[in-house]
């Protein structure tokens, strides 16, 4: 499939995704905003979240389930007003949807510029 790059999942189906919730049970546990972005596939204004300028060594972890998503030496600044990073802590935790929609291919997930409110950092040990 185009776009796709080794070691990480193609999710198909939310239905893939590892951990399973009800809705009520996502809106319990997440925030309003992380709920919006997590679960409806909203996005932040860009150059407002937390981690966009964020340098310090560690792991980015998903602030839904905790799992690693990227480390600190993969981040970059892209000037795109989100998080960047240009590779995955490992494959395993990173999905991409393909999107069909409006007459293109597009993988949701390219270069994983990542809304802050959907990441924590763990400050390296």
């Amino acid at each position: 499939m185009r776009g796709h790059r080794a070691g990480v999942r193609m999710i198909k189906r939310p239905m893939d995704f590892p951990i399973k919730k009800s809705e009520a049970e996502w809106r319990e546990q997440l925030t309003p905003e992380q709920y919006r972005v997590l679960r409806e596939k909203g996005t932040e204004r860009p150059f407002t979240g937390e981690y966009n300028d964020h340098s310090a060594e560690g792991t980015y972890v998903c602030a839904a389930c905790g799992e690693p998503l990227f480390e600190s030496g993969t981040k970059f600044n892209s000037h795109c007003g989100w998080p960047s990073f240009n590779a995955p802590a490992n494959g395993e935790s990173i999905g991409e949807i393909a999107d069909h929609s409006h007459g293109m291919i597009r993988t949701e997930v390219v270069r994983y510029c990542i809304n802050s409110v959907s990441i924590e950092f763990l400050p390296a040990e």
